[in-house]
């Protein structure tokens, strides 16, 4: 399929976890994708028989911690944390990729404000390997209303607070516009008034995180021109679980609708 060229488009594996990687991945090439997110290190190579990078690599997670619910908010996880996330920046910048995701934890009682610090302090840990191997950080913002009760990472105000904090090239934000419209909602001009400290970007329909088609309540298509608006040059990674029988092609439909 002939795309425009404007928009890196990537898909998040887990939203296809039914059809086999390779399967996937040959799709994926044939309809103008250029990567794959969230992949496993043992993934990387199914990606690149086709062609295909691995735009964000997966988290690590060691005896529970890593994950959304437990991570770098606490400081009593952060050591083991280090440990696996040095792994794996190493095994991200070995494949030739640029971008982990990672995730701040649940509140669980805890304050905005010890979360902040206690995140900057764990990850500023890892920020010298991270900038050795020019493998940037990148936290995700997820919506704690209706998917992850309890996230803290849930506004772009705190996350951009703790990029400030961190203040390094090699930690960003990685900007899922599913789940901040729920929590903050006035996209594009968020987009354009924060970008720097976007690192990635994730789409998804809203409600439900379905189809980005004429069912949901965003026009992707602006958001899309908002995005090159700011000179962002990375990838666009489709996150979203179809309802369609024909999983690829509400695939395709979305590379379609947000190729501007």
């Amino acid at each position: 399929m002939k795309l425009k060229g404007n928009i890196r488009h990537s898909v998040c594996r887990w939203c296809y976890e039914k059809i086999p990687l390779e399967e996937l991945c040959r799709a994926g090439k044939e309809m103008g994708l250029v990567a794959i997110d969230l992949l496993q290190p043992d993934e990387f190579a199914a990606a690149q028989k086709h062609g295909l990078a691995c735009s964000m690599v997966a988290n690590p997670t060691i005896d529970g911690l890593g994950g959304i619910t437990k991570a770098w908010n606490r400081v009593g996880h952060h050591d083991q944390l280090v440990q696996a996330y040095e792994q794996r920046i190493r095994e991200t910048a070995n494949a030739g990729h640029t971008r982990l995701i990672c995730f701040s934890g649940d509140r669980a009682g805890l304050d905005d404000e010890t979360g902040l610090a206690n995140c900057a302090a764990g990850l500023k840990r890892l920020l010298p390997l991270a900038e050795k191997h020019k493998v940037t950080l990148c936290m995700e913002l997820l919506n704690s209303k209706r998917t992850h009760p309890d996230y803290q990472c849930d506004h772009v105000a705190w996350g951009v607070e703790l990029v400030r904090r961190i203040s390094s090239e090699r930690f960003k934000l990685l900007y899922d516009i599913f789940h901040m419209q729920i929590m903050d909602g006035d996209v594009c001009d968020t987009i354009l008034e924060n970008h720097p400290c976007f690192g990635h970007y994730h789409t998804g329909g809203v409600p439900g995180r379905h189809e980005l088609d004429e069912t949901q309540e965003l026009y992707y298509p602006r958001i899309m021109q908002a995005i090159l608006a700011t000179g962002y040059q990375g990838y666009v990674a489709h996150e979203f679980v179809p309802q369609c029988p024909d999983a690829l092609a509400s695939l395709r439909q979305a590379v379609q609708i947000c190729d501007v």
